[in-house]
């Protein structure tokens, strides 16, 4: 096996134990916010919430370690004091984290949003409630309304969630951060 496909000697298992947790507190959050605001049952919520997690999961550390090779060595270094070590060198990287956060929020969120949406239109969740094939023109509009009004619901039930799951892992991450400083 080449060197560059081995597996590292060195893994961020804290990394990979925190992404874990985060995508078990997001999912029933999420979950639960699908449930309530769309109307799905139980099970249809979790499948959802599980699908666009680990789909934002995966697509974001694709784009992190596409875009890691390219950094900056200063940025390089404070990842990798942030991740093994828990601290920061330059005080100045807090700001940048703050920054980059909202960006993340935001891009999560609209991710989110499409993988909800393609499931939705590939799964014909929405319209399976429709059994009558609508021929006038009146119901073809109050059709195009319904989806139209579903459509913004989505977006809000999806910003919802993501702001939810958000503060939550958030809120985890301050207990984390104030149980090391303590120690």
């Amino acid at each position: 096996m080449p060197d560059e496909l081995s597996l590292p000697r060195i893994l961020p298992i804290g990394a990979i134990v925190f992404e874990t947790l985060f995508l078990l507190v997001a999912i029933p959050i999420e979950g639960y916010i699908l449930h309530k605001n769309l109307k799905f049952d139980k099970k249809t919520s979790i499948f959802y919430a599980i699908a666009m997690n680990v789909f934002s999961s995966v697509i974001g550390w694709n784009i992190f370690f596409l875009f890691e090779p390219i950094l900056p060595v200063e940025i390089k270094s404070e990842l990798i004091s942030y991740v093994f070590f828990n601290y920061f060198k330059n005080p100045r990287t807090q700001n940048y984290i703050i920054m980059m956060s909202f960006v993340i929020f935001l891009a999560t969120f609209l991710m989110k949003f499409f993988c909800l949406k393609l499931l939705i239109v590939s799964l014909d969740e929405l319209g399976k409630n429709e059994e009558i094939i609508e021929t006038s023109q009146r119901h073809k509009i109050l059709k195009h309304e319904r989806i139209r009004l579903q459509n913004a619901n989505l977006i809000t039930s999806t910003l919802i969630a993501n702001s939810l799951s958000y503060s939550a892992i958030t809120i985890i991450i301050l207990i984390r951060d104030f149980a090391i400083r303590t120690r």
